[in-house]
């Protein structure tokens, strides 16, 4: 009997498993934590009070994935006004940078030295551009690089920016440089649609992303499917290029007829029994990740600062964003007269801000609060702390070379497994991209179409640039690994195109 397996219950999984259940499939979901769905993108609630990991902005480029959101919940979408600010040595800065105000904000001798350093790197660019440090040194100059790149970068992914892939840089700040942030702002455009900019308003779920997801789960089970929390996938079985069954961590083993697989990818390779060749192995194990850690306080006060998250690029303190979660949705603190902040911490599993107690991080939280200048230590209340393992997939210099030994075997060998999200194919992508992989691997498994879900979001473009030249509703550039033209103009419901070849990962 045909039965769908999916592992994870985040963006790309529940995606899938929304889809399948429309198509009138049996899906049975497996997900390792113990209470939430949603993956990063859950919204986590403490005596009432709810908060996201990281900021999940509803924004894509795609109108058929703008309108699947409205389908999956169709009347508890806000918009929200968008304001983010750097804060560096004591002094906050737009972001996006705004010119004047940045460049008066720094003083006249810095601005100078920012201004000769960009005219440096455009005479003697960096040849060959291979790092993240490269690439925006090439557009930005080594001083701006420093000022506004260089600390929070490394806070976020624990590694030099020399040792960061410039395709990092490339997919999301594509189309930006000094030159065009000071044109634009000494001679604005009187047609500015097709400037790239930072989006000024969102859509956001009055609860949190977590309320769409939760959602999404309740309407895939009330199709009679099924999902299972604190399923940790440890064992998957096959044979022969066909997936059998997978087992978790407590014994269970689960046989099904096709695999949609958003775990990590690393977990995967070393999940196979048996094992895949050494070679891919290597490869598999060769993924680097950033975890990541929120300790959401909870400060007696009824306004702290206007924006929704404040980048700190201060390397005095551990924080690296702070989320202020009223100012994405009242209804997302439960007594209008607190605030509730996230206080957001990019680790490495094992080391000393990951092993340290709530209790302690707590209070360096709350310090934190008080030496950026934000509110009183004595006014944090209360809060609590989230953990979350692989959070964000790194772009070192040698994983495209992994990635390239993990695809080609798994193109070659597997008939019956869909990956998808951004643990599945190793991918910083956004919830829109994972949606697009989970939905193309529904469609490679149901008309045996072969599109590429591996190349969704590798293309130098970032979501929340304005507008784009699209071929298509798709937008999120999926290849297919049949002839180009076939793609051209399609949309994602669009059931006349059938390829007529056979579709596996």
């Amino acid at each position: 009997m045909e039965k769908h397996i999916v592992i994870g219950a985040g963006p790309a999984g529940l995606t899938a498993a929304w889809q399948l259940s429309k198509l009138g499939r049996e899906v049975h979901i497996l997900e390792a934590d113990p209470q939430y769905v949603g993956g990063i993108a859950r919204t986590v609630s403490y005596k009432g009070n709810r908060f996201d990991m990281g900021g999940h902005r509803f924004y894509s480029k795609s109108a058929e994935i703008n309108h699947l959101w409205q389908e999956m919940l169709p009347h508890d979408f806000i918009q929200v006004p968008r304001l983010s600010r750097i804060y560096y040595k004591r002094q906050f800065f737009p972001y996006p940078l705004n010119v004047r105000a940045t460049l008066l904000g720094l003083g006249l001798w810095r601005s100078c030295k920012i201004g000769l350093s960009y005219l440096g790197a455009r005479l003697r660019p960096r040849q060959p551009e291979a790092s993240f440090e490269d690439w925006i040194v090439n557009r930005f100059g080594y001083e701006l690089f420093t000022t506004f790149f260089k600390t929070y970068t490394e806070k976020v992914w624990g590694i030099p920016c020399t040792e960061i892939s410039k395709d990092f840089a490339g997919q999301r700040i594509r189309g930006l440089s000094l030159s065009e942030a000071l044109k634009n702002a000494l001679f604005p455009p009187k047609d500015n649609s097709n400037i790239k900019t930072l989006i000024k308003t969102f859509t956001y779920p009055r609860l949190g992303p977590g309320q769409l997801w939760e959602r999404v789960r309740d309407e895939v089970l009330a199709q009679g499917n099924q999902l299972e929390l604190g399923k940790t996938v440890v064992k998957m079985y096959h044979s022969d290029g066909v997936m059998d069954a997978v087992e978790t961590q407590d014994g269970c083993i689960y046989e099904g007829s096709h695999f949609y697989m958003t775990m990590a990818l690393k977990d995967f390779v070393n999940a196979l029994d048996p094992a895949p060749p050494p070679e891919v192995l290597h490869a598999g194990n060769a993924l680097r990740y950033r975890d990541f850690l929120t300790v959401a306080l909870v400060v007696d006060r009824v306004h702290l600062f206007p924006d929704n998250w404040i980048y700190i690029h201060e390397p005095s303190v551990h924080v690296g964003r702070i989320q202020n979660y009223k100012n994405w949705s009242p209804d997302m603190v439960a007594d209008p007269s607190k605030t509730c902040l996230g206080m957001e911490y990019f680790v490495n599993e094992g080391d000393p801000l990951w092993s340290m107690s709530d209790a302690d991080l707590l209070h360096m939280a709350a310090q934190e609060v008080e030496q950026i200048g934000l509110a009183k230590a004595s006014e944090c209340r209360d809060g609590h702390v989230v953990r979350l393992r692989k959070t964000y997939p790194i772009y070192d210099e040698y994983y495209k070379d992994h990635l390239r030994t993990l695809k080609g075997w798994c193109n070659t060998y597997f008939k019956n497994v869909y990956p998808a999200g951004r643990g599945g194919l190793h991918n910083y992508n956004s919830q829109d991209h994972s949606m697009v992989m989970a939905i193309l691997s529904v469609r490679n498994m149901s008309e045996g179409a072969i599109f590429d879900v591996w190349a969704i979001n590798t293309e130098e473009e970032y979501a929340e640039e304005g507008q784009a030249k699209l071929e298509s509703e798709l937008r999120l550039a999926p290849q297919p690994v049949s002839p180009p033209h076939i793609l051209k103009g399609i949309n994602l419901t669009d059931r006349k195109f059938k390829p007529t070849t056979t579709g596996k990962w």
